[in-house]
């Protein structure tokens, strides 16, 4: 499941993930949200939480995922990851470079930093 994240400033997003997030997350909840955010802003900032209840992508929603960074690629200025799930953790710091905006990734206490530094 996924919802959408409140109380975040002009061209910033976010969501959180938690249980499994299906492809009608994707649909129904981000896809439209950063359709919409486009339509305001060339580039925009996301917030992406993912909780400590978090259990993993369905099949439809990995696909669903690779569209939607093939689609938006070059759309994001800034990603901020919040997650206390280690193997996420490593692997946006992994693969961080490969990505054209700014990305950081923050342990779920430090929401509010990462809430910071998406608008510094």
């Amino acid at each position: 499941m996924m919802e959408a994240l409140t109380g975040l400033p002009r061209g910033t997003i976010g969501f959180a993930a938690a249980g499994e997030v299906t492809a009608d997350d994707y649909r129904v909840v981000l896809v439209p949200a950063i359709d919409q955010a486009l339509m305001d802003h060339q580039k925009i900032r996301l917030l992406f939480e993912l909780g400590a209840d978090y259990r993993g992508y369905e099949a439809g929603a990995l696909w669903q995922d690779t569209k939607l960074g093939l689609g938006h690629w070059s759309d994001f200025e800034k990603v901020a990851v919040v997650t206390d799930v280690e193997w996420i953790r490593d692997s946006v710091r992994a693969f961080k470079f490969l990505m054209p905006a700014e990305v950081a990734v923050f342990g779920l206490a430090d929401e509010d930093r990462a809430r910071q530094w998406l608008i510094a």
